[in-house]
């Protein structure tokens, strides 16, 4: 006759416990964004290293419009778009730090598109982090097919041991961004959702806009055009990103 679970070797009986607490953390942890202050540990500790056991580090950002640079179209602002703002703060921060700021993006492109992209013209530059803002323009292809995109290109990066680091959308001025569950509210909330799910960065730029306006704030103030921010928007959204790097 088996005896009861009570009755099992002591040993067994812990591996057993342990093996379903490992289970419980596990699944905790794969339902939480990744830390700012964690996440990137690795390459904040080879940013400071000196010459010559530093080497190249590759940021890659991928997405629409808005990391290319476009501010009044068909004008594109490059220094003052976000990716070389960021890379301004990393280099005061990290004075001895060799940085590639690369974009891959591509003004009026969905992540469909971006994903089909992806395994020729983004993974060949080697990111050692991939940015993905496609949220703005995901609107005209509707949630469920953003989300398949958008995972695809996350497993993709993250298959090849890359850091993944979504980015909620940028204000479109057309949609009162204070408006319950507005399409730019539900693009931020699925890629919260995606973030979590699969425990990598995500800079939420999207909230810290909505912030301003319910503070009072005339977000035209932070836009070049209709859709697109200008310096002073970038600056916004670099200081988020800015935040996986302290």
């Amino acid at each position: 006759m088996k005896k009861p679970i009570y009755q099992m070797n002591r040993s067994y009986f812990l591996a057993f416990l342990f093996f379903l607490s490992a289970i419980f953390v596990g699944n905790a942890v794969a339902q939480e964004i990744a830390a700012p202050g964690t996440y990137l540990s690795a390459l904040k500790t080879e940013f400071v290293k000196k010459w010559p056991e530093n080497h190249t580090i590759n940021l890659v950002f991928h997405g629409h419009s808005v990391p290319t640079g476009y501010f009044a179209t068909p004008n594109v602002n490059t220094l003052d778009a976000y990716p070389h703002s960021l890379l301004v703060k990393l280099k005061q921060l990290y004075p001895f730090a060799v940085i590639n700021m690369i974009t891959t993006s591509i003004g009026g492109e969905n992540s469909e598109q971006g994903q089909k992209r992806l395994k020729k013209e983004v993974l060949i530059h080697r990111p050692d982090v991939l940015f993905i803002d496609y949220a703005l323009n995901d609107r005209g292809i509707g949630l469920e097919r953003s989300k398949v995109a958008m995972e695809k290109m996350i497993k993709t990066a993250l298959s090849k041991g890359i850091k993944v680091i979504l980015l909620t959308p940028s204000p479109d001025i057309s949609t009162d961004i204070l408006m319950a569950d507005n399409p730019l509210q539900q693009h931020s909330r699925q890629l919260i959702e995606l973030a979590k799910k699969y425990h990598i960065g995500l800079s939420d730029s999207f909230e810290q806009f909505k912030s301003l306006a319910k503070s009072g704030h005339n977000l035209k103030d932070y836009m070049a055009q209709s859709n697109h921010p200008n310096k002073k928007g970038h600056e916004l959204i670099a200081e988020e990103l800015f935040k996986y790097f302290r």
